[in-house]
């Protein structure tokens, strides 16, 4: 019979995470040995071993110390890049602890804090702003006052809605972040923020006001070199304010491709700043993200390219240091699911060859969604559940394929709530996440091959129906082991 109290210590489990980060390599297969072992050591780790109470009355230290890993980390990629040691599976392996670590850290916050959420209506606070450990500062940063921003800084953001999620995993390594921009300060102090929005194309936009914008988790990011920083920053607002005085915004990039700047996507408009900044010398990113599969959804989508720069990609990037992180524990759970509901739906389309099957609902869909960027904000509202805002030159088949994205995310985002919340009362802490796939694959099984719009080659034969609970069956055997 197994051990029915908590005997770990969760504090000191970090402390050997820690300790794992440090041990000299020599070469890269170490280092990815290393980062591989932090990852399965926190991916496998057994909530059950840990007294919720004792994490609760830990969680600023156990917090801390994640953070601070994570930094210790971050601050080491220059070093293993000037080695030879990023190699594909460094650069692949650092990703995966970067995020499982940060899972953890959100899911001991969300406890600390009595597993508040938002609730209908409710909005996020400001990005690096909110109580208790909302921000987390690296040392080297530390001022001991508000948090100062500096031209040329990069910030990366995740949304709420599915489709942030999709952006954050849609390449070859998930990632947490949906979202890149600009800081730039001008002559006054008066800091804004210089971004590219699906919504709007490019636009110059106070910095308190891109921050307050439903967000769930933001980074920022410093550039080692100050004097490169502040000239890209510049350039890049003067070219950005400019289209804009001029009543032509640069129409945001569809195509994620990384040649031409005529249109840009978010990241794209960091690469461009650094570029202009630097004199060609830069080019960002240095460990791109690839399209390795899943070319029907990307097709959908407007993709036209195998290689591109994803706002993720800045987590490794060595040029630039890590200043800060922030989240608010109160929207990490829905942001943490959708990572997985996305990484599940991903998944089921790029090796169960699933597709998303229009209707004739999505065909109206994208059909008024699309007259509707030229059209009334009432209009607008019809959809703005599914798309807030069309722009002019999004095409049908992608206002279409958002719209069955969401609605096939929607019902079951709902179910994993539930489930969680189930998990929380009866045994004090959040649904672990192989619970979490656990559970979509068995939806997945007793669909019948449809899952809202997503449809499977061929029917699969129902399962009987099972009762859900606290602690889901494993994932069946042939299903693909997915990441964290």
């Amino acid at each position: 019979m197994p051990n029915s109290l908590p005997t770990a210590d969760l504090l000191q489990d970090v402390a050997g995470y820690r300790a794992v980060a440090r041990r000299p390599v020599a070469r890269s297969a170490e280092l990815a040995g290393n980062l591989r072992h932090i990852y399965q050591a926190i991916f496998t780790s057994d909530f059950d071993r840990y007294d919720p109470a004792v994490v609760r009355r830990q969680a600023p230290y156990i917090i801390a110390e994640l953070f601070d890993l994570r930094v210790e980390l971050r601050e080491r990629i220059p070093d293993w890049q000037a080695r030879g040691l990023m190699r594909q599976e460094v650069q692949t392996a650092l990703r995966d602890c970067f995020r499982v670590i940060r899972y953890a850290s959100d899911m001991v916050g969300e406890l600390m804090g009595g597993f508040a959420r938002l609730g209908p209506g409710d909005q996020p606070h400001r990005a690096f702003s909110g109580p208790g450990m909302s921000t987390l500062v690296s040392r080297r940063f530390e001022t001991g006052g508000p948090l100062p921003f500096q031209s040329g800084d990069v910030v990366l953001m995740r949304g709420l809605r599915h489709n942030s999620a999709a952006i954050a995993r849609i390449g070859d390594v998930d990632s947490q972040f949906s979202h890149a921009a600009v800081v730039y300060v001008d002559a006054s102090g008066e800091p804004f923020m210089v971004e590219a929005l699906i919504e709007d194309g490019s636009v110059v936009t106070p910095l308190a006001q891109s921050l307050s914008h439903g967000i769930g988790r933001a980074v920022l990011l410093r550039p080692r070199d100050a004097e490169l920083a502040a000239r890209a920053a510049a350039l890049i607002h003067h070219h950005v304010h400019r289209s804009q005085a001029q009543g032509a915004p640069i129409p945001y990039d569809f195509s994620m491709q990384l040649k031409s700047y005529k249109r840009l996507f978010c990241s794209k408009l960091v690469r461009q700043s650094y570029d202009l900044g630097s004199g060609g010398r830069i080019k960002l990113p240095t460990y791109p993200t690839r399209f390795n599969a899943n070319r029907d959804f990307y097709r959908r989508i407007g993709v036209k390219t195998a290689l591109t720069f994803a706002p993720g990609d800045l987590e490794i990037e060595p040029q630039f240091d890590l200043v800060a992180e922030w989240q608010d524990f109160r929207a990490t759970a829905r942001v943490r699911m959708q990572d997985m509901l996305m990484t599940k739906l991903f998944e089921w389309m790029e090796h169960r060859d699933w597709r998303f099957r229009e209707d004739w609902p999505v065909i109206l869909v994208g059909v008024f969604g699309r007259m509707a960027a030229q059209l009334s904000d009432r209009a607008k509202s019809l959809i703005s559940d599914v798309v807030p805002k069309i722009p002019p030159h999004m095409r049908r088949r992608t206002i279409a394929t958002i719209a069955m994205l969401h609605r096939t995310a929607e019902p079951l985002l709902g179910q994993m709530e539930t489930l969680e919340a189930e998990c929380i009362a009866s045994t004090g802490r959040p649904l672990h996440p192989r619970e979490a796939f656990a559970f979509l694959e068995t939806e997945r099984r007793n669909s019948g091959g449809r899952i809202g719009y997503l449809v499977g080659p061929k029917p699969e034969r129902p399962k009987a129906a099972n009762v859900r609970t606290a602690n889901p069956v494993p994932t069946d055997a042939g299903a693909v082991t997915p990441k964290m």
